[in-house]
């Protein structure tokens, strides 16, 4: 019951300001205002919905980059990001800074809220 309430839930550990990820990192530029990162595997359930999601809110949002990394093929990544399950989605603000995060499909509110919280740094 505690798992399903925190499910999703994009969240801010206090940690995270912290955690930079670059475009080395990543394989590709940061967006312009933010940067969305989805951990997806090959046998997650959720992982293709969370991908139309985040790329709904990503193209709806301009200077907002959508970054989907195989957790399998990057574990050097996931290791140190500390992903525990997939989907894992991180919102990096333009800087690479990450902001929120939450482990599990998160909601289109919990995103765009995230967002804009991003672009505000």
């Amino acid at each position: 019951m505690f798992r399903s309430r925190r499910d999703g839930r994009l969240r801010d550990t206090g940690r995270e300001a912290a955690l930079r990820l670059s475009p080395a990192d990543l394989g590709t530029s940061l967006g312009e205002r933010a940067t969305l990162v989805q951990f997806s595997t090959s046998l997650c359930a959720t992982c293709p919905g969370t991908r139309r999601l985040l790329a709904g809110v990503a193209a709806e949002s301009p200077g907002v980059r959508l970054v989907e990394i195989d957790a399998e093929a990057r574990l050097d990544l996931v290791r140190r990001v500390e992903v525990m399950r997939t989907p894992t989605v991180l919102v990096l603000d333009r800087a690479g800074r990450v902001v929120r995060r939450a482990s599990g499909a998160p909601s289109r509110a919990d995103v765009t809220s995230a967002l804009a919280l991003a672009t505000a740094h």
